[in-house]
């Protein structure tokens, strides 16, 4: 068995359903690579983002830190100087930064939306990375060098080759740890991708997708979306497989450097996302109130390291992002850094095909802003704050979410128990500077730090459809 430490891959999405895999059972969208890396690996069906939306779930993976801890509470916006400059994860500890305490050369490829992405941050040594959180593949706006330029060609292919040559330039001196951070497949999606992707899916009749009624709480997307739902289906999908490419050169990269079994490969996304899901395109912002269902929480994950990891397997634990820090160090051997104030737990024994066996009472908690969810394998309860609707799924009778329990009187007792357990491990973890429950979140984006730390200024926006919506209400902290 390698003992060594090994490199590390880490290879994320943007905006991906753990529907959007043909190794998730998706036997429509073309995923040769991420099948492959699966069919190598270890897939979890069970893998949840710590937040519905890009930024918190992103800061999360990389801190361990729930949103009301790290106080990025929505996808961040950049719309002047002041919301560039913002570097939300100041002062915290991410595991990279423990990584190079240990070795490893740090390299970012692709997107960081954390704030600040002309910076270097977090230990990276090498930073080529995406001005903003999203926007065209083609003219996409990069850091190079510190210097911001415009790119003309495909960023996903762009992407990748930087991360090529990163690998390229450390293989073989010492450990290494790369981040390749793909906008795909966020939108847009028409007219973004190339024809040799879009025309393998000219002829689907995309029977994977549910054809469901508009959803009541739908807002701008959803409605933008089917003006031309064909060709945006087409671009979705035309997207995932053109990234799945893409993560393709990245593995044969790595095995024609003789590495690939020193070396972990880890796929996932930052958060789901719906295309016509539930009625509705987009994923916990999709709809207002924000919503918490499976196609937004959970995401795809798949770890691969041959003679170490088993091949082949499926593991249904229940998991969360916030979990994936102490996995990831754990996993490395590096044992010795412990923070009791993070509330994940270390996975990396299944991983490695030893004994994982989890409490019958599991939980994993979400948040997005005044929206927070706990769920086990049985049931699901959503509570929003200041004010409902508040929801309640069984999950083994109702997997798709119709029916929420509580507009029936008879699990009020479930439900109280299920709260209380939301409520005490919220309590336990938040820091009150900066808590989600009390921050108006409305899922058109942040413009400045959370809570305190704005010293009395306003940190989040409300777009114009959201005050149209008519479930809008003024955010008042009760």
């Amino acid at each position: 068995m390698n003992t060594k430490k090994p490199n590390i891959i880490f290879i994320l999405s943007d905006d991906q359903g753990m529907w959007s895999m043909g190794c998730a059972g998706n036997k429509e969208i073309i995923t040769p690579n991420l099948d492959r890396l699966a069919s190598e690996g270890m897939l979890f069906d069970n893998f949840f983002c710590a937040s519905p939306v890009c930024s918190p779930a992103r800061a999360s993976l990389l801190t361990g830190r729930i949103p009301s801890q790290h106080g990025v509470h929505d996808w961040l916006r950049n719309d002047n100087k002041k919301q560039e400059d913002i570097e939300y994860l100041s002062g915290m500890k991410a595991y990279t930064d423990v990584l190079a305490e240990n070795g490893y050369i740090c390299g970012l490829s692709g997107k960081w939306h954390l704030g600040n992405s002309a910076k270097p941050q977090k230990s990276f040594s090498h930073w080529f990375a995406h001005k903003s959180g999203g926007g065209p593949y083609y003219n996409a706006p990069l850091y190079k060098d510190g210097v911001l330029y415009n790119e003309p060609r495909y960023v996903t292919d762009v992407i990748t080759d930087d991360a090529l040559e990163f690998i390229d330039e450390n293989a073989g001196k010492q450990p290494f740890y790369l981040t390749a951070c793909y906008t795909a497949p966020h939108s847009p999606w028409v007219n973004n991708h190339p024809k040799e992707y879009t025309d393998l899916y000219k002829d689907c009749p995309f029977d994977s997708i549910p054809k469901e009624k508009e959803h009541p709480d739908s807002i701008y997307l959803t409605k933008e979306v089917a003006k031309d739902l064909r060709s945006n289906l087409i671009g979705y999908f035309a997207a995932v497989t053109a990234m799945d490419a893409n993560i393709g050169r990245i593995i044969d990269k790595v095995e024609s450097l003789g590495i690939r079994e020193d070396t972990l490969i880890v796929f996932t996304s930052d958060n789901g996302f719906s295309c016509g899901h539930h009625g509705f395109w987009g994923k916990g912002n999709g709809t207002f109130p924000i919503n918490m269902y499976d196609s937004s929480v959970k995401v795809p994950f798949i770890a691969s390291q041959p003679g170490i990891i088993p091949e082949n397997k499926v593991c249904d634990a229940l998991v969360s992002a916030y979990d994936f820090m102490p996995t990831l160090l754990n996993y490395v051997g590096i044992e010795d850094y412990e923070d009791e104030t993070l509330p994940g737990r270390s996975f990396a024994a299944a991983l490695k095909g030893l004994d994982f066996e989890q409490d019958d009472k599991i939980i994993v908690l979400d948040e997005y802003g005044p929206n927070r969810m706990i769920r086990n394998k049985e049931f699901k309860y959503i509570k929003r704050y200041p004010y409902g609707p508040d929801e309640m799924y069984d999950l083994i009778n109702d997997p798709d979410e119709k029916n929420n329990l509580l507009l029936k009187d008879s699990h009020d007792e479930l439900a109280a128990e299920l709260r209380y357990e939301l409520e005490a491990w919220f309590s336990k973890y938040v820091n009150p500077e900066i808590d989600g429950a009390k921050e108006a979140v409305y899922g058109s984006g942040q413009i400045n730090l959370a809570g305190l730390w704005s010293k009395g200024e306003v940190s989040h926006s409300c777009d114009d459809y959201i005050k149209e919506s008519p479930n809008y209400k003024p955010f008042k902290v009760k």
